[in-house]
């Protein structure tokens, strides 16, 4: 493990420097240097590939994407991207600030720290028990982008980000049969948007197939299910546990992978396939 002790779960008690996000909470941490910090070039070529796979998003995310140590796949990545002659930064600082002002990510706004600094670029990592799992890279005086602005981003899966920002963002966080968090990209659980008026649903991702829970009927009633939801069922011979669970839910299930059977401490229900194109009008 390469990077520094910066455990986010003491981020509050390190001493804070750089710049405020206007709240009382630094954007910038003070924290123990890595023993080899990311050594590879703060400026790498980008190139976009709009397929959302994690080669297309290493690509996207130049310097930031190879400076991430996630246990899984890269999550999300990017850039550049311009910004204003009235928007630079006068600090890298305010650099790595305009980037949560600009593009607002799903990723946590402060406690990064400086890994890496050159004369016009600085690599900023947030870091979970030592290891980079969102890396942003700010450059000074580019094309048309006077002042400090970000230049390239990356991160980890959620799962793999402090359980209490996730859970916050909404992401549902499975683990598996040895307490290890699943990635949401394999795996994740949501509530039916209110929207749509589907609150009372409930919906899980796996492996590019989703299953609903449809308690109260809308999403049957909206044909959007394969078979219908069943509160109540006995659990089919041939199905196996995965192991993945969350709270009192636990996943079963049988070869052909047509119904999630999710255990709970109220007995076991069927959890139908969703058609292609889910999605209220």
């Amino acid at each position: 493990m390469r990077r520094g002790l910066v455990a986010v779960a003491v981020l509050a008690a390190v001493t804070a420097v750089g710049c405020d996000d206007g709240t009382g909470v630094r954007v910038v941490v003070d924290g123990t240097p890595p023993a080899t910090p990311y050594s590879g070039p703060l400026h790498v070529g980008t190139r976009a590939v709009d397929d959302g796979s994690p080669r297309s998003l290493r690509l996207a995310s130049g310097a930031a994407g190879r400076a991430l140590e996630c246990d899984g796949e890269i999550f999300d990545g990017g850039g550049p991207d311009g910004w204003s002659a009235s928007d630079g930064g006068r600090t890298p600082e305010e650099g790595l600030k305009l980037y949560f002002d600009m593009f607002q990510p799903v990723q946590p706004d402060h406690g990064y720290r400086v890994e890496r600094k050159e004369a016009d670029r600085v690599l900023y990592s947030f870091d979970v028990k030592g290891r980079t799992k969102v890396a942003v890279v700010v450059a000074e005086d580019q094309k048309n982008r006077p002042g400090w602005g970000p230049e390239t981003n990356a991160s980890c899966d959620p799962a793999e980000l402090p359980a209490k920002f996730a859970a916050a963002q909404g992401w549902e966080v499975w683990t598996d049969r040895s307490g290890r968090r699943v990635p949401v990209s394999r795996l994740s659980g949501s509530g039916g948007p209110e929207h749509c008026d589907w609150q009372s649903a409930h919906f899980l991702d796996l492996d590019g197939r989703q299953y609903a829970r449809d308690p109260e009927g809308v999403l049957r009633r909206a044909g959007l299910l394969t078979a219908s939801y069943r509160e109540q069922v006995s659990m089919p011979a041939g199905a196996r546990d995965t192991g993945y669970h969350h709270r009192d839910r636990r996943l079963w299930l049988t070869d052909d992978k047509d119904t999630a059977y999710v255990r709970t401490s109220g007995g076991v229900e069927a959890w139908p396939r969703t058609r292609n194109g889910t999605a209220c009008k």
